[in-house]
């Protein structure tokens, strides 16, 4: 089994320190994290933008991602790719915060219902991200029949 904390992509851990700049407001991401992992962003975004600021061009790409730019975050991800390639102390430091980011989200505690009408079944699930399911519902008791 791999461990968690060295399989983090570059672009995961830009996402980790920047995703306070994509969200609609700062309550939405206490939903969805502790005050641990608001904390650790912080140090993380801080720690990235140390690291890059010597670059003007990941320089330029930090400014944008902090004005909202999804499409920079893909620039900001490749030079914290390249600097974690050189300096593997770094990159440990950096994979090891965005780990406990990751393990410090809150539980989803939202609820599903699924309900039958005539064979057919139709879940709902509430919460952040509301979906809804159709389809037909098959119980088998016992073996199921080969297809």
């Amino acid at each position: 089994m791999t461990d968690p904390v060295t399989t983090l992509t570059a672009f995961a851990i830009a996402e980790f320190a920047f995703k306070k700049f994509f969200e609609s407001s700062v309550g939405k991401l206490g939903e969805k994290f502790t005050q641990t992992a608001l904390t650790k962003m912080d140090e993380l975004h801080q720690k990235i933008w140390d690291k890059l600021r010597r670059n003007p061009k990941a320089t330029e790409a930090l400014q944008e991602v902090e004005k909202g730019s999804k499409d920079h975050l893909n620039k900001v991800a490749f030079y914290l790719e390249d600097e974690m390639k050189d300096d593997t102390e770094f990159a440990a430091e950096i994979r090891a915060i965005a780990h406990e980011i990751n393990i410090n989200r809150v539980q989803d505690n939202s609820s599903q219902t699924q309900n039958i009408y005539g064979g057919k079944g139709y879940q709902t699930k509430m919460g952040d991200n509301n979906t809804n399911q159709f389809g037909d519902t098959h119980n088998y008791y016992g073996t199921p029949p080969q297809s």
